[in-house]
């Protein structure tokens, strides 16, 4: 190609969604719906044994919510890192801080739901 050094052709590619940033966001989603569930078996069930069953969600909802946010980071700096002319460029900023923020909120609201259900049985 004229005008190029050395007449070398560098073909555009276009960028990819950051798959780890897709992740993130569904990991966060799943973590707030888990908490969800904590809050339900451990508000309703406080009497009759809920408490185990919100226990085991909340389980699942901080592993999940955990997942997030490192997700999240990682595919942070996954899209911040730069990449040569040939190389795959990663978009999907947006998807992570969701994420990670989502992740985060789902992390809280289950030991917040655990802590309700501890109460709500001691009472």
């Amino acid at each position: 190609m004229p005008g190029t050094p050395f007449a070398v052709v560098h073909l555009d590619v276009p960028p990819v969604t950051s798959g780890l940033a897709v992740g993130s966001l569904v990991a966060g989603v799943a973590a707030i719906l888990v908490s969800v569930l904590v809050f339900c078996f451990g508000a309703t069930g406080a009497s009759a044994g809920g408490v185990w069953a919100a226990g085991a969600f909340t389980v699942l909802g901080v592993l999940a919510g955990a997942g997030a946010v490192v997700a999240g980071l990682l595919a942070r700096r996954q899209i911040r890192r730069p990449a040569p002319p040939p190389g795959v460029r990663f978009t999907g900023r947006g998807l992570a801080v969701a994420g990670i923020s989502c992740g985060g909120a789902g992390l809280g609201l289950s030991l917040l739901g655990l802590a309700l259900a501890v109460l709500l049985s001691l009472s």
